[in-house]
Order: C-alpha cells, then structure tokens, then sequence
C-alpha cells in the first residue's frame, strides 16, 4: 500500500524504561586533516588571556577630575561608543548627553535626557550609559541623572550628527 506524499512519518519518543544509546562525542582529535603535516601539537594547556589587557589596563594618568581632565575625556570617548538603537548617530553628538562631571574622588556623573519621555530605551538606556561610564579604567562609581528640562531638540545634535543624517 502506498502513502500519499503529504504524510509524514512520526518517530516516538523512547518510553521511560527503554535504555536510550547515544552517539559518542566528536572530540576535536578525531578529526583528521589530510593537508596537516605530522607535526605533534603541543600538549601545554591553553593559557586564558582574553581578559588580560582589560585587567591590567591603567587608569590614565593627569588630572582626576574637573572638565577636560584625561578621565573626564575618557568617559565622553566611553559615552560616544553607545548609539541610538533607532538613529545611527551616537549619544553624545545626538545631544543627550548634557553634562560629565568627573569629580577629585574619581566619580562620574552624567547629566542626560532622551529624546522623548516615551522613548522605547528610557528604561535601558539610562542604565546602559551608567555602566559603560563606570566601566572606563579610573572611574570609581558613575551616577545618571536623567532630566526632561530643557527637552531635548534637534538643535542639541553636533553639526557631525546633522550631516550624517542629511540635514546639513
């Protein structure tokens, strides 16, 4: 008897009492290369260095604190990384961005708004900004103060900003 085309055939699961085999694991020295010469590999483990120049970068050197400071400079730098999700211009050349304070104790604080009250990252993009400021090497805390006055207007953008979205 033929099956029409449509049909298609299910497999069960195992019952609980069935003994389930599984294939063996693919281990990366099973696999054999024709064009690898016979060369042994090294048998030392793999040292984990991922993480080494973010540890042991220093905290810039100069003045702690105060405007134009190497760290208050560090965080803008840090800030003008995080773009708008729905305008392809960063932050900080969009204007959001009204004030970095970088006290002598080394503690950031940011002075931001968005660009509407009903803006889609008004819960995220606070946070985000705190955690990209507090995560530049010297910073020892960082503090967002989200404010709704002055509103933000298009006015605010760098002149950058305008001509990456044409309106220059």
């Amino acid at each position: 008897m033929n099956k029409p085309q449509d049909e298609t055939e299910f497999v069960a699961a195992p019952a609980p009492n069935d003994e389930v085999v599984k294939p063996p694991r693919a281990r990366v020295a099973d696999v054999i290369d024709p064009d690898a010469d016979e060369t042994p590999v090294s048998s030392e483990p793999r040292k984990r260095d991922y993480l080494d120049g973010f540890l042991h970068q220093q905290p810039a050197e100069g003045e702690v604190g105060g405007p134009g400071s190497d760290l208050q400079t560090a965080v803008v730098d840090a800030l003008k990384e995080i773009y708008d999700p729905e305008i392809p211009v960063n932050i900080y050349d969009l204007g959001l961005i009204y004030g970095v304070d970088v006290d002598d104790e080394a503690d950031a604080t940011i002075t931001m708004t968005l660009t509407t009250p009903h803006c889609p990252v008004a819960e995220t993009m606070p946070g985000e900004v705190e955690l990209r400021a507090a995560s530049v090497p010297g910073i020892r805390d960082a503090e967002v103060n989200l404010v709704w006055d002055p509103p933000w207007s298009p006015e605010k953008m760098t002149d950058e900003a305008r001509l990456e979205l044409g309106m220059l």
